[in-house]
């Protein structure tokens, strides 16, 4: 089991990134709310990690807390919920903002994510309202870190893309339709901003928080 990897980030984008350690490179898929977190490539970066092995592929997931990547384990262990649905509701809603939405029984808040309709919703709340007890002790305002600022980070992506496109295209990966990700980029959207805020922005408008 591969739990944490600390190396240089030669590659990053919405969803992925690339992590150097050891002369190896590994391939990790991320939620948004990881790639928020991550520093310029050619830093030091450290992830929590999760190991997957399937009899057709082999993945790796990386968080930016061990919360997170905790999380992520117990959320794959409800029934109807796989890896990739469990990224897709991390990067809606951090560890911190799950936890909250289940204590509250806000049902609403997460049929807001794709992928979750009202019964795995209710599931969910079911399931995980028994185990986010084994979470304790890592539940504190500080365990997650603060959100990239809008200006920690150049205006343009690296890829040459306008923000404004990155940012949309990021938002039909996770699974919105491309009318949704428009608007709600359109709605937040403010001159000098970077892919990363329009991201954080749009989710955050699209998902209150709890």
């Amino acid at each position: 089991m591969i739990g944490r990897i600390r190396g240089s980030l030669i590659e990053k984008s919405p969803g992925h990134a690339l992590v150097e350690c050891g002369g190896l490179g590994y391939e990790i898929d991320i939620p948004y709310t990881a790639f928020f977190h991550l520093p310029e490539t050619g830093q030091e970066v450290t992830l929590h990690t999760h190991f997957a092995v399937r009899e057709d592929a082999q993945s790796l997931y990386g968080f930016a807390s061990r919360l997170d990547r905790d999380l992520f384990r117990l959320l794959i262990k409800v029934n109807g919920v796989g890896p990739k649905l469990a990224v897709g509701i991390l990067s809606g809603l951090d560890a911190e903002q799950f936890i909250r939405c289940v204590e509250a029984r806000d049902v609403n808040a997460l049929v807001k994510l794709p992928g979750v309709g009202k019964k795995t919703a209710e599931r969910l709340l079911i399931e995980m309202a028994d185990r986010i007890g084994q979470l304790e002790g890592q539940f504190t305002p500080s365990t997650t870190a603060s959100a990239v600022s809008g200006d920690a980070t150049s205006a343009r992506a690296a890829g040459g893309h306008e923000p404004r496109d990155e940012a949309e295209e990021a938002l039909i990966a996770l699974g919105y339709k491309p009318q949704e990700a428009a608007k709600a980029v359109s709605k937040v959207a403010e001159e000098g901003m970077n892919s990363q805020t329009l991201i954080r922005l749009a989710l955050r408008n699209m998902i209150p928080t709890p």
